[in-house]
């Protein structure tokens, strides 16, 4: 069964506005050493995906480095491969608010693709599902659409879709809106379908005024077509604030969440290789329960707390429950809790900075503390 893989590279740019300034959601940092967009072009490589387009709108200059030709996920190929798809590929310069606008503008694409289904995915779902299961699913069913949903307790006011099935799980009432407290059954934002009916989706959205997947296409057709759902039922975390950014992040400290991240059934998620020295911890240095990324050069206190690629950690200085982004200075007898540092940030010597585990302290890239 020959699948297109389609990834949304800033569909949710504005709900992490500090960490997408001067990059795209896709391309955000996460876990150490990998980027958001790493989880979905992993799934959909493990799953026999080998034709995968990535819609960007703006600030995808740190995507492209990202990526480059695909080569770290096997995507450099001849035929197929790793596609980057910019804004306005039809000519059309209506502005692109949802991911059916984004689907549209991408309509040659698609339409000169020659596979016969199609796997559509946000670049903000971390997890590790084979969607070649989804796929397979949606065949046996008989299916017009198959959605991943997951059970997830809703607690706060963010917009949420939540989904209703019968006992086929079928889908038989969509229901969007951000009043809903409790656990529910909420759509993870992956979409299978076959490509010639995505084709007509297209084709008829003037006339039928088709605007959102979720709004026009899932909540008003239930009847009309045969909408049936897969549940995910591993970790799934999705990066839709900074606090849920810091709070996910910070999960990947349990190694139970990492071996089923990264390593589910020997599917493991990839990323950019890059050849860098080991980290280096010295004598004066103290690590507790924490990843450190390769380049990194330890002589303080570091407990409960993520550093990326290249971070110096001076003598005296203590992180804790932090995030710190690649190349980042942390001077003498600096003491950090429950910060998110971008790149290239240089905190001088003896500063204090704390944030709360509900609202980490942001540094922007670049600043001088």
């Amino acid at each position: 069964m020959k699948t297109l893989g389609i990834i949304f590279g800033n569909i949710h740019d504005k709900d992490i506005a500090e960490l997408t300034a001067v990059r795209s959601l896709a391309s955000i940092p996460f876990g150490g050493r990998f980027r958001l967009i790493d989880f979905a072009l992993s799934n959909m490589v493990n799953s026999g995906i080998t034709k995968v387009g990535v819609i960007t709108q703006t600030n995808y200059q740190s995507l492209m480095d990202h990526v480059s030709n695909g080569k770290h996920w096997d995507l450099s190929r001849k035929n197929g491969g790793l596609i980057m798809l910019p804004p306005y590929g039809n000519g059309d310069t209506k502005p692109i608010e949802t991911g059916f606008d984004e689907i549209r503008s991408i309509r040659s694409f698609i339409s000169h693709s020659d596979e016969e289904y199609v796997v559509m995915s946000d670049c903000d779902n971390v997890c590790n599902i084979n969607l070649a299961d989804v796929v397979q699913s949606h065949i046996d069913n008989h299916a017009d659409i198959t959605i991943v949903v997951r059970n997830k307790e809703l607690t706060n006011n963010k917009p949420r879709t939540i989904i209703e099935t019968d006992e086929h799980n079928r889908v038989v009432k969509v229901i969007n809106t951000d009043k809903a407290s409790g656990e529910k059954t909420v759509f993870a934002n992956i979409i299978a379908m076959n490509r010639k009916f995505l084709l007509g989706l297209i084709d008829s959205a003037a006339e039928n005024n088709y605007n959102s997947f979720k709004r026009d296409i899932f909540a008003k057709n239930t009847n009309k077509f045969r909408i049936f759902a897969y549940m995910q039922t591993g970790y799934f975390a999705n990066v839709d604030s900074l606090s849920n950014y810091y709070k996910h992040s910070l999960e990947l400290l349990n190694k139970d969440i990492r071996d089923e991240l990264f390593y589910r059934d020997g599917a493991n998620i990839y990323t950019k290789v890059r050849d860098s020295a080991p980290c280096k911890i010295a004598s004066t240095a103290a690590v507790t329960n924490s990843l450190i990324a390769d380049g990194c050069v330890i002589e303080g206190e570091v407990k409960n707390s993520i550093l990326f690629r290249g971070v110096k950690v001076a003598k005296g200085a203590k992180i804790t429950n932090s995030i710190i982004f690649q190349d980042t200075v942390i001077g003498e007898n600096s003491t950090l809790n429950c910060v998110i540092a971008d790149k290239l940030v240089n905190i001088l010597d003896g500063r204090m900075l704390s944030g709360h585990e509900t609202h980490p302290y942001y540094l922007a890239k670049n600043s001088i503390i």
